[in-house]
Parts: structure tokens; C-alpha cells; sequence
């Protein structure tokens, strides 16, 4: 009697435990098997969930300002910065052509091109990625985008460039580590060569509001 006692006690609270778990499901919703909810919100709205086929920890636009792309040299791809992939961050990002846009910062080290192309995922989640550009700084050194570097988009204040012949000049390092020796330094930017001082051999076009580059000789 007492063993039935027993096992009869066992059995009320195994179906107590059982009618108390069965409490926390909700017939319409609950959580899923990674913990998120499911099904769908009061009212009749969808729950927020991802784009499809997006990678979670991405923005909503594809390398938008502050994201970060991985190494390459004929392609790129969206990674996050804090990775072993991550290379370059962005700081500024456009639609559109470089020519017809607005200019990356001073010391943008290179530009990606990024074509109109319908990728596994996008911005909006209509399968496009539209034509633009984004600016680009290295996240380590170096970074030829800075003023004497030997390279980057711009023309700025502080770098050197050579003659390449046909009255056109080319950026290289002020420091001669780079395959060509520097010939001119630009000191100054100015609105027209008559701001130039008396020094200036050289005038460079620089563009934006002042286009004129004072050059002096090394």
C-alpha cells in the first residue's frame, strides 16, 4: 500500500510538472530552437527578422560608413571590422560615379568601385545592389591617402608628385621609397595660380573649392 502510495504521489506531481510547462507555450507563438521568437506579433504584425541570405552583424546597406571590406585586389566583400578579414573601413559611401559624385576625405587611402549587380543579398532586399563608390581607409598602416604617402585618390597639400611626361605629373612618396623619386612637393592649395607664392614651380590641379596646387621644387 504504502510502495502504491508512493508511486501514485510520483505520478501527481510528474502531471502537475507537465500542466505547468504546457502553461508557458502559446498556440500561436513561442520560441524557436536558437531562442528567438516565432510566429507572429499582437495585432497581426510580422516579428523583425533579417534579410534572407544576409549575414547577421550587417548593416542595412551594403559597405556603408563605419563597415568594413575584406582584402582583395580584383574583389571585395562586406566583413565584419573586429575579424581577422577586415582590411579597410568605410568613411564615406555614394551613389553614382566617382566623377559625377561627391570627393572621398583628403586622406582616403583607395576607392572601391562597387557596379550595379544583383548579389546573394542588398540594401532593401529587392536583389540590386546599386552603382556607387565607397571611400576607403586601411584600418593598419600604411596608408598612402595621408599627405606624402605616395598614393591614394587625391592630390592634397603635403605630397609629392614627378613628371610622367606630355605636361602631366604622378603622386609618389615623399620619402623616394616609392618606384619614383619625388620631384615637386605641393605646399599650398589656392583658388588661382596668382595665390601661388613666388617659390611655386609647378602648378597642380587639385580640384573642390581650391583646385590650384602650389608646387616648390626638392
Amino acid at each position: 500500500m504504502r510502495e502504491r502510495c508512493s508511486v501514485g504521489v510520483v505520478c501527481g506531481l510528474l502531471a502537475l510538472l507537465g500542466a505547468l510547462l504546457g502553461g508557458c507555450r502559446s498556440p500561436s507563438g513561442g520560441l524557436g530552437g536558437d531562442g528567438t521568437p516565432s510566429g507572429t506579433s499582437p495585432g497581426g504584425t510580422s516579428s523583425a527578422s533579417p534579410v534572407p541570405n544576409r549575414p547577421p552583424g550587417y548593416g542595412t546597406v551594403f559597405l556603408a560608413v563605419g563597415e568594413c571590406s575584406s582584402f582583395g585586389t580584383t574583389s571585395f566583400t562586406e566583413v565584419p571590422c573586429s575579424g581577422e578579414r577586415a582590411a579597410a573601413r568605410v568613411t564615406a559611401r555614394h551613389t553614382g560615379t566617382v566623377r559625377d559624385g561627391p570627393r572621398c576625405p583628403p586622406t582616403t587611402d583607395f576607392v572601391l568601385h562597387i557596379s550595379e549587380q544583383r548579389p546573394s543579398f542588398d540594401e532593401d532586399g529587392d536583389g540590386a545592389v546599386p552603382r556607387g563608390y565607397a571611400c576607403m581607409r586601411n584600418l593598419q598602416p600604411p596608408h598612402p591617402g595621408d599627405p606624402g604617402g605616395g598614393g591614394g585618390p587625391r592630390t592634397i597639400v603635403g605630397d609629392c608628385v614627378h613628371g610622367s611626361g606630355g605636361g602631366q605629373v604622378r603622386e609618389t612618396a615623399c620619402d623616394g621609397e616609392g618606384e619614383e623619386k619625388p620631384e615637386y612637393e605641393v605646399t599650398r592649395a589656392v583658388v588661382g595660380r596668382a595665390d601661388c607664392p613666388g617659390t611655386t614651380a609647378l602648378y597642380v590641379r587639385l580640384g573642390g573649392e581650391r583646385p590650384v596646387g602650389c608646387a616648390r621644387p626638392l
